[in-house]
């Protein structure tokens, strides 16, 4: 399984992807994330799926990539890229259902370029098909999404700044992998920051973050025990179970 998040802000992109590959018993490290530039435009993918399609579409891409001069909106860099999911499910996709496996990818992609307006940030589905994130819901996570969302549903929004949503988002990954033993270290950390186009990139261990998911741990037992016990028994109605008289 996978964790990948993408966050879109007012003041650019935060991007996370775990490096976890598991195949039976066997628990390996890879590289999830694709990054490109087109002098100081990003463009970067996160995949989910199948490891053998993902790494083919990638190369298609990077073909495609290299033989173009530049898209300048990212929705066009977009399209091509489906274009290559598409083509990969023609070679692949029967053969695949033959021996059982179901083609599947997932791709979210990130960036700039010199005509849009702002940060872009899109989700791709195995048909090839896509939606835009937006403000209302900024982020998307791809693989294994239930444990990391319910944080980031509670905190983060448009207007959250580059360095809350790298917390969030941490905080996100820490819930999953606690709770996932198919998602783990180290991770890869993609910063676009949308006033100097600066895309930093960082890999993490789990000693790295290991202060401040110390410190979520004990702030979660923390705010529980501060619950005051009366509150329990309302909701319960008086309870037998918590009657002391």
């Amino acid at each position: 399984m996978t964790y990948c998040l993408g966050i879109k802000l007012r003041k650019g992109l935060v991007a996370i992807a775990d490096t976890r590959i598991t195949s039976g018993s066997e628990t390996t490290t890879a590289k999830k994330v694709f990054v490109h530039k087109y002098g100081k435009y990003p463009i970067f993918i996160m995949t989910s799926g199948l490891r053998s399609v993902r790494d083919k579409v990638i190369t298609y891409f990077q073909e495609l990539l290299d033989e173009q001069e530049g898209y300048d909106r990212m929705y066009k860099a977009v399209n091509a890229l489906g274009d290559q999911i598409k083509r990969v499910s023609r070679e692949d996709r029967d053969m695949l259902a033959q021996s059982g496996i179901v083609f599947n990818i997932f791709t979210i992609v990130g960036g700039q370029m010199e005509k849009d307006a702002e940060p872009k940030l899109y989700l791709l589905y195995p048909e090839g098909n896509w939606i835009e994130v937006g403000e209302g819901t900024p982020f998307m996570i791809i693989g294994n999404s239930g444990y990391g969302k319910p944080v980031l549903n509670r905190t983060i929004n448009y207007d959250s700044s580059l360095e809350f949503a790298l917390k969030t988002g941490f905080l996100s990954f820490d819930s999953t992998r606690v709770s996932a033993n198919d998602v783990g270290f180290p991770i890869d950390v993609l910063i676009f920051n949308r006033e100097t186009f600066e895309l930093e990139e960082h890999r993490l261990e789990e000693k790295d973050l290991k202060e401040i998911t110390d410190f979520w741990g004990e702030r979660l037992k923390n705010s529980v025990n501060e619950i005051p016990d009366n509150l329990v028994e309302r909701v319960l109605h008086k309870s037998p179970l918590f009657d002391k008289g």
